[in-house]
């Protein structure tokens, strides 16, 4: 669930602007009311959803006001809420932003769960340890869970992610090693860790690796539909048995209502049912796949 208003139905924002004005507080109704309508139809399809911190940090406090209710009302329904947030800083300031998404605030009431109490959150392990090292606290203090960006969907991510190190491999499988150590203390009874990787769908091989690599550590995959990944290409993140991993799909399913596939079945207003049959479709594709 990345909203940003070119996605939300003409009629819909419309009528939000009407009522609110062509303002922050009119776009950050409309965003609400899109994300509750598709959580409704998509709520026994998918088992969580992801949402990207940058599109509701530009519509300011009122956005992530939408966040915040989003993330409450997808718990509600029975899903894992991810916040996509990529966040890190050095030592106790990678600990705040923790215990803003995962942990507790503290000094505070710890029965008030706080206004960004999702399940995980996207970390980036460019700082090192001590970066990540407050975040794997948590998951285990709280039972939240991480993911460790690895190999990224980007098709810039090479310049960095792909360089040769003078040990032999890229920086991305010394990433992957990385992730595999810290991700032992927190393995569960599925034989998966708490801390997991972003591995991108666009990057099949390398996934088919690093997959060899962490076989106790859960994959998020983005890239697959609008970005150009296949039900194929995501394949080779799962393990032998097909588990290990979520899949995520944006705007391929917020946008179902105007694609070729759907559009001739479904009107602007029945833009939900659309994400509906899109993500029906995508899992079966992905099963498939497996």
């Amino acid at each position: 669930l990345d909203p940003v208003l070119d996605f939300i139905p003409e009629f819909l924002l419309q009528e939000k602007f009407e009522q609110y004005g062509q303002t922050f507080k009119g776009a950050s109704k409309a965003i609400w009311e899109f994300n509750k309508s598709i959580i409704d139809e998509i709520q026994d399809i998918v088992p969580c959803v992801k949402l990207q911190l940058a599109c509701y940090e530009m519509y300011g406090i009122k956005g992530m006001k939408v966040f915040s209710k989003t993330i409450e009302y997808a718990k509600s329904k029975g899903l894992l809420v991810i916040g996509d947030g990529k966040r890190n800083d050095i030592g106790s300031s990678a600990g705040y932003y923790s215990k803003a998404y995962l942990g507790k605030t503290l000094h505070l009431d710890p029965e008030d769960e706080g206004d960004f109490n999702v399940d995980a959150l996207t970390v980036n392990p460019y700082l090192g340890e001590d970066g990540i090292q407050p975040f794997i606290e948590d998951c285990n203090a709280f039972k939240k869970g991480i993911f460790v960006l690895v190999k990224t969907s980007n098709q810039s991510s090479g310049q960095l992610q792909d360089l040769i190190l003078s040990a032999n491999g890229t920086v991305y499988e010394e990433v992957a090693n990385r992730v595999n150590d810290w991700a032992k203390s927190l393995i569960g009874n599925n034989g998966y860790s708490s801390v997991g990787a972003v591995v991108g769908a666009t990057y099949p091989e390398q996934a088919k690796m690093l997959r060899a690599l962490m076989k106790n550590v859960y994959f998020l995959v983005p890239g697959y539909g609008a970005q150009g990944g296949s039900a194929k290409d995501v394949a080779y993140s799962f393990d032998e048995k097909g588990k290990g991993a979520i899949v995520n799909a944006s705007r391929s399913i917020m946008c179902a209502y105007k694609s070729d596939k759907w559009k001739t079945e479904f009107s602007p207003e029945d833009f939900a049912k659309a994400a509906r049959e899109e993500a029906i479709s995508m899992r079966d594709e992905i099963n498939a796949a497996l």
